[in-house]
């Protein structure tokens, strides 16, 4: 199965996907039903609530998704009586929208799925605007989008608990996907032909998704009671197979070497080039399952013989000669073979997921004790509300920001249009207008080349397609695509929403060369108001948020090279602590990778110093792997202690006050203290593993002067 047609597996069976059609189903259906009855403006004000409610269905744990969508429900009946009153005077109508685009929006303050609550709230006020009814119709009208809502939130339910480990596999096979990806990456540096910063940047970026797709997974498993409660071998295979993942990453972000030098000394061989052959092809058995694991069918294999490639590979090694003086021995080649080997052999682990008698008896892992610490807890707390009224809070400038935006673009409709364009160029500002410039700048773009797309789309549709049952199957796959790419692709959404649009209207007997014409020009002002509201009220640059994820890495680093040193000392680590402390790591670095990829999308004179933040970007990357490598070399040495000389113990003392003094510069706050390295042991002869150990730690004091010398440049 080549590329193409597993990028097309996983579409079809993830969730995305069926969001989209459940989308599609809750729109149509009252529709359609009702227009067959003559009452199709009554469908259409259901199939409104229903796409209102869905915007707060957004992957998560079966409970925070269905508090999600009741407290939406609660929000869509209020503001649809309230619009209904305030609609009888327009300065009334221009008080609410101001008011609610500010309260709403700070929603935020309780997180991503209270802030989806308040959009879904904002948005059925701004549709409203369109056609407001009439007093004596408000609680009638707000009825029928209760109902709508009532009937997305059912379908939900319902196919929650007709199926209820479908969402917990899918996160599962996009995390594996995720993570394939990432090692087919890690196979570029491998290849003498490829530039190794392209190389860093590409596996940067991807580090970034892989974090997400994690924690969205950790989420949802660790989250459901269900799952991490029940003996079933379903839910523990979803657990183990996830756990194995996240110690599978490990393993593939451990594997870090000084890739100029091993192209200088290897690359004439051709050996590296086999090397990069065998990560692809194990990339490729793990993108295997994971879509079996996602489409919750049997794995298709056995897949190629990796382990006869890995023995093929080990003899063509173990023959090599190094042509560079300074290797003297392709001993860093056997380190590389060292860790494919078990690469290959935890791939084999999540193959496992298949075997219901291997996980059966398996030893359960901890329960939801022990998982609840590994996602973060946000309560529902009312002081946060009033705690963040201080222009300190970037959502109480984001939400003042949306106030002015909304109020702006209100009155531009009244001015220039009336009142007949208002609710579109509203909506436009609601959507487009983010926390962050950078968001708001990329969405802007994507929103008016997607309207753009998608208007040509649908008039070549609507020319080409002249019979109504040709056009309505069109309609229905556009709705799918455009519902299944809302939340990943925003740019595929926006064409297919305006396409299908365009065929709607046609359907309603408008003129859709008009109507695309308008729906232009409101996205273009919708879309100006916007960006100037992002760029100019109270920005949020995304340099000034580096400095804090900067400092958490260098902390996250720090704690994890403390534990280093804690078991270099001979002190044992519980496994959960030092996961803790991985997962810390991983998370404090993706998050400073993508403020660093948003920033380079903001203008040039809001940028501050790319390339060293851009260094140092790498350098904490570098500096996590070999922590990780090292530690797990002394797990496998365990329980022996290996010896700790002078020299690895200066080495390990200087990379830890090296990291101290750079977090000192970033963010000065009270020094802690060292732990104790344990005393040296002089006479100890220097074993082969220890000299390696010794130039290990060498590496890590490297590193960490490296990191040293690039604050100091950034603090100047």
């Amino acid at each position: 199965m080549n590329q193409p047609t597993r990028s097309l597996h996983y579409f079809f069976t993830g969730q995305p996907f069926s969001d989209g059609v459940r989308t599609t189903l809750a729109i149509l259906l009252p529709a359609l039903l009702l227009a067959q009855w003559g009452q199709f403006e009554v469908g259409l004000t259901i199939a409104t609530g229903a796409v209102c409610v869905s915007v707060t269905d957004t992957p998560g744990p079966p409970a925070h998704r269905r508090n999600g969508m009741l407290a939406a429900l609660g929000l869509v009946f209020g503001t649809a009586l309230l619009t209904s009153v305030a609609a009888t005077s327009g300065w009334l109508l221009g008080l609410e929208i101001g008011g609610l685009s500010f309260l709403l929006t700070m929603f935020l303050v309780w997180g991503a799925r209270a802030g989806a609550v308040g959009t879904a709230g904002l948005l059925n006020v701004v549709l409203l605007l369109a056609h407001p009814p009439a007093l004596g119709q408000a609680l009638s009208h707000a009825g029928l989008l209760l109902l709508g809502g009532l009937w997305y939130a059912g379908l939900a339910v319902v196919a929650y608990q007709v199926r209820p480990y479908r969402p917990a596999q899918q996160a599962l096979g996009e995390c594996v996907h995720a993570l394939a990806r990432f090692l087919e990456l890690k196979a570029r540096f491998y290849n003498p032909a490829t530039d190794l910063d392209d190389d860093y940047r590409r596996l940067v970026a991807q580090q970034v998704v892989v974090n997400e797709k994690q924690e969205a997974t950790r989420d949802f498993l660790f989250r459901t009671r269900q799952i991490v409660n029940e003996t079933t071998s379903t839910g523990r295979r979803l657990v183990l197979t996830f756990i194995e993942t996240v110690d599978l990453y490990e393993r593939i972000t451990v594997s870090y070497y000084d890739y100029r030098t091993v192209r200088e000394a290897f690359g004439a061989s051709g050996v590296l080039l086999e090397v990069a052959t065998l990560i692809r092809h194990i990339a490729t058995e793990l993108d295997h399952l994971g879509i079996a694991i996602q489409a919750n069918r049997p794995y298709e294999g056995p897949g190629p013989d990796l382990t006869a490639e890995w023995g093929r590979l080990q003899a063509r090694i173990s023959t090599l000669k190094a042509d560079s003086p300074a290797e003297g021995s392709p001993r860093v080649l056997q380190k590389i073979l060292v860790n494919l080997r078990d690469i290959i052999r935890r791939v084999g682990n999540i193959r496992r997921y298949f075997d219901e008698s291997l996980t059966a008896n398996a030893p359960a892992p901890n329960r939801a004790a022990d998982h609840a610490r590994f996602v973060a807890h946000q309560e529902i707390e009312r002081q946060a509300l009033s705690q963040n009224f201080t222009l300190k809070s970037s959502v109480f400038r984001h939400s003042v920001r949306m106030m002015l935006a909304c109020l702006a673009a209100f009155a531009v409709a009244e001015w220039l249009w009336h009142s007949r364009h208002n609710y579109w160029i509203l909506m436009t500002v609601t959507i487009m207008l983010k926390p962050g410039f950078s968001l708001t700048r990329q969405r802007n773009t994507e929103r008016i080349v997607g309207t753009l797309a998608g208007g040509a789309l649908g008039a070549a549709m609507l020319w080409l397609v002249p019979w109504p049952y040709a056009r309505f199957a069109v309609l229905v796959v556009f709705m799918v695509i455009a519902y299944s790419f809302q939340r990943t692709k925003y740019v595929v959404t926006v064409i297919f929403l305006t396409a299908y649009l365009l065929i709607l209207f046609s359907f309603l007997g408008l003129n859709y060369l008009g109507v695309a014409e308008e729906r232009i020009i409101d996205t273009l002002m919708g879309c100006a108001i916007a960006f100037g509201a992002g760029y100019f009220l109270f920005p949020n640059w995304e340099s000034e948020q580096l400095t804090d994820l900067m400092a958490a890495a260098l902390r996250a680093n720090l704690a994890y090279l403390r534990q280093l040193a804690s078991r270099l000392a001979g002190r044992p680590l519980p496994p959960n602590e030092y996961r803790l402390l991985r997962k810390a790591v991983y998370v404090s670095g993706a998050n400073l990778a993508a403020a660093f990829q948003r920033m380079l999308t903001e203008p040039r004179s809001k940028q501050h110093r790319p390339s060293q933040i851009y260094e140092f970007v790498v350098l904490n990357h570098i500096l996590s792997s070999n922590i990780a490598a090292l530690t797990d070399t002394l797990r496998q040495a365990a329980p022996a202690v290996p010896p700790f000389p002078p020299e690895s113990r200066r080495a390990l003392t200087s990379a830890l006050a090296g990291l101290q003094k750079s977090l000192a510069r970033i963010a000065p706050a009270p020094a802690e203290p060292a732990p104790e390295l344990g005393p040296a042991e002089p006479t100890v002869p220097v074993a082969p593993d220890d000299k390696l150990l010794l130039e290990q730690l060498t590496f890590l004091q490297k590193v960490s002067g490296d990191i040293s010398r690039v604050t100091e440049v950034l603090v100047s």
